[in-house]
């Protein structure tokens, strides 16, 4: 079996898009089963220099979504944007990278492992291929941003397991 860009990226990005807005459901029924306002959660930290919850669901989506977007447009910067204040913003968000990820053509997808991409955040500028990229800085940003929303939920009482973050397998057929 030939292993691409593609296979090494994509359906890995859709299984956790899709754990991320899992916990995102979680998330807003502990709130509602405990009383509290969206934004106790959604603005909860591990620790106070940390960003919260909302802008880690929304990192989740710009290095999934907006990383291959840099790549085909040969540069990424980090969006400087708020991240959503509430539930339906979020879920929003992470619908939006998961049907991006969706349409993508995979011989399109697999032509920009050597296209030149550039990571760009004010003065510092760092030059990648595209498969670099994606592998070595994407990716990995993408999980850490998944795992500290996880982390930030169990640290705030919500119930979850292993399984509420390993998000629906793909098994052998």
């Amino acid at each position: 079996m030939t292993f691409s860009l593609f296979d090494a990226v994509v359906p890995s990005n859709l299984q956790i898009l899709g754990v991320v807005d899992g916990l995102i459901d979680k998330a807003e029924a502990f709130a509602k089963e405990r009383g509290m306002a969206p934004a106790e959660l959604i603005d909860a930290r591990l620790a106070p220099d940390m960003l919260p919850f909302g802008y880690q669901v929304k990192s989740v989506a710009e290095h999934s979504r907006g990383g291959i977007d840099g790549v085909r447009g040969g540069n990424f910067s980090p969006s400087m944007t708020p991240w959503p204040t509430d539930f339906a913003g979020l879920h929003e968000k992470i619908s939006a990278a998961t049907a991006a990820l969706e349409a993508i053509d995979r011989v399109d997808f697999d032509a920009l492992a050597d296209k030149d991409t550039q990571f760009s955040m004010g003065e510092m500028k760092m030059p990648f291929t595209g498969a670099h990229f994606l592998l070595s800085f994407s990716q990995p940003n993408f999980y850490f941003h998944a795992t500290t929303a996880y982390a930030i939920l169990r640290a705030q009482g919500v119930k979850l397991g292993k399984r509420d973050f390993l998000g629906q397998l793909r098994m052998k057929r």
